[in-house]
């Protein structure tokens, strides 16, 4: 296949047991709006014991049953927060640095400049993060990912992909390779992936082919980047 040749992300998904977290940022067959896409896994009861709830400014994890919850430090967060023409979306608390920092006067980069990967040893699982900024009636978006730089965690790979919109085209990227002990990271440039022109489609595409056993909540959003009018889907496993 060829780098601009766009997959499929059912396959990409349903060939895949354990991605882990994911996100896909794109535009719709139209041009006319922007589609984001983050979903999360779970193998431990801890992971999976976990729900998306809708914020004033985008959502955040929460415990199903808080009775269950061991360790909140590396699971709850906010995902996807939204400032001024901004959406931004990771699968850490990372949200909050990007917001801040760009807030300031800061960028995209020089906020994850300030972060790295999770400290979650052996899998040192990558921090993947997104944003998209609205401008004049289009968008641009970048992506990004802060990997270890080697087995023991000693040093932190940071990179970033900028992107024009594409009709109906988006690009996919997700915390680890495949499933594994330990885990083991994403690796390359993120996925072309096909876009499709409905919200709802394009949820049933990521939520049916995510593996029944390991999947725990999807988040699906597409703004019309004209009007800045949102569409948003939420699935919860537990729900």
């Amino acid at each position: 296949m060829k780098y601009w040749e766009k997959d499929s992300l059912e396959r990409l998904l349903s060939e895949n047991t354990y991605p882990g977290r994911g996100i896909v940022i794109g535009c719709t067959p139209s041009g006319e709006k922007s589609a984001v896409a983050y979903f999360i896994m779970g193998r431990s009861e801890n992971s999976r014991n976990r729900i998306f709830a809708e914020t004033e400014d985008g959502i955040r994890t929460e415990a199903y049953d808080p009775s269950k919850m061991v360790d909140p430090s590396l699971i709850i967060y906010h995902p996807v927060r939204k400032l001024d023409n901004r959406l931004i979306v990771t699968n850490g608390n990372q949200t909050d640095t990007i917001r801040d920092g760009v807030a300031a006067g800061g960028t995209f980069e020089g906020a994850l400049d300030t972060r790295c990967f999770e400290p979650d040893a052996p899998n040192y699982t990558p921090r993947i993060s997104g944003m998209i900024t609205f401008d004049n009636g289009s968008f641009t978006y970048k992506l990004s990912i802060l990997k270890s730089a080697d087995p023991e965690g000693s040093a932190c790979s940071r990179y970033t992909f900028s992107y024009a919109p594409e009709k109906g085209a988006g690009h996919f990227i997700h915390t680890y390779k495949c499933d594994g002990n330990p885990i083991p990271s994403f690796e390359g440039e993120p996925e072309k992936v096909s876009v499709p022109e409905d919200i709802d489609e394009f949820a049933a595409l990521c939520w049916d082919n995510l593996n029944m056993d390991n999947k725990v909540s999807l988040y699906i959003n597409y703004t019309d980047a004209a009007t800045g009018k949102e569409e948003i889907r939420i699935i919860n496993k537990h729900e």
